[in-house]
């Protein structure tokens, strides 16, 4: 079983937090979009565009599927992954962390002429929207909150490492 499933919006630290916690445990990392990525040939932001939205969330929930199923280490997923009922069906039981940003820092964290496909007319205010939308979601899911604003990385992996199960 997936030792923590990492979920929070872009900017949160979830790929760098993630590989940290796995170094720790001496575990895989794995991150859903490199998933989605593999299976399509071609970067999230490509199928955004070529394929839509809806197409790149079915190849999500696939990623995310597999990767509970198969994988024993620390999990990232993408920020919107956690939108699918399914996929939310299937986080339970699971040691789901929620890492928290704020607006400011997940600015600052994700830039703002970077390759986001859901942030690409007004990044900051898409941003904030899509942070907004999400966060009851992630909440929901989370068995651990912690908030990731001004901290070091190295220390909110070892916070997730001293609350894990045995």
């Amino acid at each position: 079983m997936t030792r923590a499933v990492l979920i929070g919006p872009p900017g949160s630290g979830k790929t760098t937090i993630g590989q940290l916690l796995a170094e720790r445990l001496g575990v895989a990392f794995r991150d859903t979009d490199a998933d989605v990525e593999a299976v399509a040939g071609k970067p999230v932001a490509d199928i955004f565009v070529e394929d839509g939205e809806a197409r790149f969330r079915e190849l999500e929930h696939q990623a995310v599927r597999r990767a509970l199923a198969e994988h024993d280490g620390v999990l990232s997923l993408g920020g919107g992954a956690v939108l699918n009922e399914e996929t939310q069906a299937l986080l339970a039981g699971h040691h789901v962390v929620y890492l928290q940003v704020g607006l400011a820092d997940a600015v600052q964290r994700v830039g703002l002429g970077s390759a986001r496909p859901l942030l690409v007319l007004n990044p900051r205010s898409q941003l904030k929207k899509l942070m907004e939308e999400r966060r009851p979601v992630y909440e929901r899911l989370a068995v651990v909150t912690l908030a990731t604003d001004k901290r070091d990385p190295g220390e909110l992996a070892d916070e997730i490492l001293e609350g894990l199960p045995a």
